[in-house]
């Protein structure tokens, strides 16, 4: 192994609900990597925290020794909300995506929603909810059902892969609904239901040209008897997704203009995807993901072949940007 190759230590697994999903993306990303650029490290983060690299464990201070940059390959809780970039900051390694506090925002949709909100930008009307041990389902799906009319839909406020997500069409629902998202998190968001076609957009900094790049709009039609894209639509590999989309000149323009405001609203780095409804009252935003999945059922490579962007390159690209070389 040449000495000359750059050390890129592919950060996969992690403590979140996103586990298995975060193994596929790190996967993919140690097998498309360039070998005549980079010499890959296998960083496994087991779920009770444990550290691994190459299968031998090893103290997250220590990688500093071992590598040159970190690909983070997690999803969701740890991961992609400014936690692991805490800590790798404090290593001084470089590393993909965006930083720690942007992670945090883009992971809070409450939070972000409010500075989508604040430039403009349409986002579906919601309240958030704290759980508190005195709160009773009923109480609180009845105080929703007077501020927003039914559909709904619930979902914690930090999870990603529509990890907890629920569509409540009656009262009764929303209690349901209600009563299991605060199992899985503490802030809860409750959001009218926007009916239209779901989209969702990448974007790549400093791609083609241009400082945020808009990848091609992915039209998604989650499989029958799912009336959204919820996580088993997501990688069951079900759904129909649709690249190029079949939305008008106008829309996929619009989607990818939204797209980057969202991720530069956000102050995100590297790579982006933001998910979307097309309406008859317009394009909404509904949320952001700024570690996006990389595995066989993810959008992001199938926005790229799309374009034919061979993946090694996308790869080679965004640990070019981590690195500074871009």
């Amino acid at each position: 192994m040449s000495s000359s190759l750059i050390r890129v230590g592919v950060m996969r697994g992690g403590l979140g609900s996103e586990y298995e999903v975060s193994l596929k993306t790190g996967a993919t990303v140690l097998e498309y990597l360039p070998r005549e650029k980079y010499q890959p490290r296998d960083i496994l983060i087991t779920k009770d925290g444990q550290w691994h690299m190459d299968g031998f464990g090893i103290e997250p201070a220590r990688l500093r020794n071992s590598l040159d940059v970190v690909f983070n390959a997690l999803h969701g809780e740890f991961g992609e909300d400014g936690q692991v970039q805490t800590l790798l900051d404090n290593t001084m390694l470089p590393y993909t995506g965006s930083g720690r506090l942007a992670s945090a925002l883009g992971m809070n949709k409450v939070a972000a929603k409010e500075i989508i909100s604040r430039a403009g930008l349409k986002v579906p009307r919601g309240v958030h909810l704290k759980f508190k041990p005195e709160t009773k389902a009923e109480a609180v799906a009845y105080d929703v059902f007077l501020k927003i009319s039914p559909p709904w839909i619930v979902k914690p406020v930090s999870r990603g892969s529509s990890v907890g997500v629920f569509l409540a069409k009656t009262f009764d629902d929303l209690v349901v609904a209600v009563s299991e998202c605060f199992k899985i998190s503490e802030v809860i968001l409750v959001e009218e239901y926007i009916r239209g076609r779901e989209a969702t957009c990448g974007v790549v900094d400093d791609f083609r040209g241009h400082k945020t790049y808009p990848l091609l709009p992915i039209e998604i039609a989650p499989p029958a008897g799912k009336k959204f894209f919820d996580y088993e639509a997501k990688y069951s590999g079900q759904s129909t997704e649709i690249c190029p989309s079949q939305f008008s000149i106008e829309e996929k323009r619009e989607l990818g203009e939204l797209a980057a405001a969202v991720h530069k609203l956000l102050g995100l780095k590297h790579y982006s995807r933001t998910d979307f409804i097309v309406s008859p009252r317009g394009i909404y935003i509904l949320e952001v993901n700024s570690l996006p999945g990389l595995t066989a059922e993810s959008l992001v490579p199938k926005s790229l072949a799309a374009l034919g962007v061979p993946l090694p390159h996308f790869l080679d690209h965004v640990v070019s940007l981590a690195l500074g070389r871009k």
